[in-house]
């Protein structure tokens, strides 16, 4: 069974930084692809940042080189550091594991809030 726990979310002001951390207990043999998303007020879930097995990464357009997402395999944690946020950045923040063997589907954690203060 995989289960995903984010952390590190949490009120800033705008300009700050977070570093948002997710955990995942269980095997990531046949996981494809580790991402963030987000849901903000009014909006549907959308993806900020993705990663594969091969380190190769990918970002929304609105992360405008302000985001980083890593993926340390040792610890089984998947990071997004967070600079210079935006009130627009503000929302819950998802984790998710997409796995094309092994438990074959899409894996998410509960969600961890950042809100940012204008």
């Amino acid at each position: 069974q995989v289960h995903l726990v984010e952390s590190g979310g949490g009120l800033v002001q705008a300009g700050g930084s977070l570093k948002l951390s997710c955990s995942v207990s269980g095997t990531l043999v046949g996981a494809k692809t580790m991402a963030w998303y987000r849901q903000t007020p009014g909006k549907e879930r959308e993806l900020v940042a993705s990663v594969t097995n091969w380190d190769t990464t990918k970002y929304a357009d609105f992360v405008e080189g302000r985001f980083t997402i890593a993926r340390v395999y040792l610890k089984n944690t998947l990071y997004l550091q967070m600079h210079n946020l935006k009130p627009e950045d503000t929302g819950a923040y998802y984790c998710s594991v997409h796995f094309i063997a092994g438990p074959i589907g899409d894996y998410w954690g509960q969600g961890t809030q950042v809100t940012v203060s204008s």
